[in-house]
């Protein structure tokens, strides 16, 4: 199945989903703006319904269903947005839903599904694994199979996204969005190439997780071996057959981003943009931080989710303050002798550095006799302000070391 949708299947999708989801916000970004040097606005997908742009899709493809077919019920397999979706829109539409999710699938994911109604179960490491599960369910009972990206009225939904942008920033130049199965990036080239051929449509994949790069270079879907990264929102180990077509005729340019360029991203939606995303959704403003994405006309950034786990979130803004360098994790080795540890702390404090946190270690088989290590945790005011910091410190005879990550 390889035809490619059409405009009008997205406007007739439109049309379906009038009533059910809204038009997110489109906002500008003062900060991104002022950084890089172009105008930069953002589209606020993460406040649609349910939390992500995923509704969308899952909507238009159950309400295409038949009476008997819904009567069957609906299963998918999700790391938690497209889980959402089809739990709300398998409520709405009046059929019941079960999701397969990963087991390490985050709680606050989970209980939003339960939450709108569906059935969920655990099943496989990745999304990969679910999938797997959820077809061989979908075989056994006759529920039908709800793919997160791989069909034309899932794409043909996602594609709203981009009418809502060419109607809200009609002066558009470049499209950037994260990459998943592809379903979203699909939807919206589709959209592009038939009303303004002109604009560049950019998607991005975290580099851990990026299976359209290998894929675009075969000329056909490629399966990674593994595959890591924070955001698991994306983290798909191979395009869909559907949309890798779409991508490959459509989108101009796939880019990859590490999982320090999303921390350092999310922390500077929070900060400066007061947007909580999800990693998956804050990769496209990663892309334009890293400067992967080239920023000249005004360009959009969509921010596809806001399903973050407060666990998560934790450790994302303590690493994207390590990535801005603002939070700086080192060991120190000194010699072990009575006021050692209170004179290290005191020349941090004159140098107007927080200590968060120390573990003084005395005993390990790479310490010589009389000799300590300390690890210590610091907030510093940037990257320049912890590089001063450390050279006091060698300056003072303290042998410095940054710490292994946690």
């Amino acid at each position: 199945m390889t035809e490619l949708v059409g405009l009008a299947d997205v406007q007739a999708a439109r049309e379906l989903l009038a009533g059910v989801t809204r038009a997110t916000p489109m906002e500008p970004s003062r900060p991104l703006t002022a950084a890089l040097g172009g105008p930069i606005w953002l589209k606020c997908e993460h406040l649609q319904r349910a939390g992500s742009y995923k509704v969308r899709g899952a909507y238009v493809r159950i309400a295409r269903l038949s009476a008997a077919e819904r009567a069957r019920g609906v299963v998918a397999a999700s790391a938690g947005n497209h889980a959402q979706g089809v739990a709300l829109a398998a409520g709405l539409l009046g059929t019941t839903a079960t999701v397969f999710m990963p087991v390490n699938a985050p709680l606050p994911k989970v209980a939003a599904t339960k939450g709108y109604g569906a059935q969920v179960q655990l099943v496989g490491a990745t999304v990969d694994e679910s999938l797997v599960a959820a077809q061989t369910f979908a075989e056994r009972t006759g529920a039908v199979f709800i793919h997160p990206f791989d069909h034309p009225d899932v794409i043909a939904g996602q594609g709203t996204v981009a009418l809502e942008i060419l109607e809200q920033c009609p002066e558009v130049g470049t499209i950037v969005t994260g990459v998943g199965g592809g379903g979203l990036v699909s939807g919206i080239a589709v959209v592009a190439r038939a009303l303004r051929p002109d604009v560049r449509v950019v998607g991005v994949q975290a580099a851990g997780a990026a299976a359209f790069p290998p894929s675009l270079a075969a000329g056909e879907p490629v399966r990674l071996p593994a595959f890591s990264t924070i955001a698991d929102g994306i983290a798909v180990g191979r395009p869909g057959d559907l949309t890798f077509t779409h991508v490959h005729k459509l989108v101009d340019e796939v880019v990859t981003v590490g999982d320090e360029d999303i921390s350092r991203a999310l922390l500077m939606l929070l900060e400066r943009n007061k947007q909580v995303v999800e990693p998956a959704g804050a990769v496209g403003v990663a892309a334009l931080l890293a400067g992967a994405v080239e920023v000249g006309a005004p360009t959009v950034a969509v921010l596809s989710g806001g399903n973050i786990d407060p666990l998560l979130m934790l450790r994302v803004i303590e690493r994207g303050l390590a990535a801005a360098g603002r939070f700086l994790r080192i060991t120190v080795r000194c010699v072990d002798r009575p006021g050692q540890l209170a004179s290290l702390l005191t020349q941090i404090a004159e140098h107007r550095a927080n200590v968060v946190d120390v573990v003084h270690q005395r005993v390990h088989p790479h310490l010589r006799l009389g000799e300590v290590e300390v690890a210590l945790s610091v907030e510093t005011r940037g990257a320049d302000h912890s590089d001063t910091l450390i050279s006091a410190l060698r300056a003072n005879g303290y042998q410095v070391f940054a710490a292994p990550e946690a």
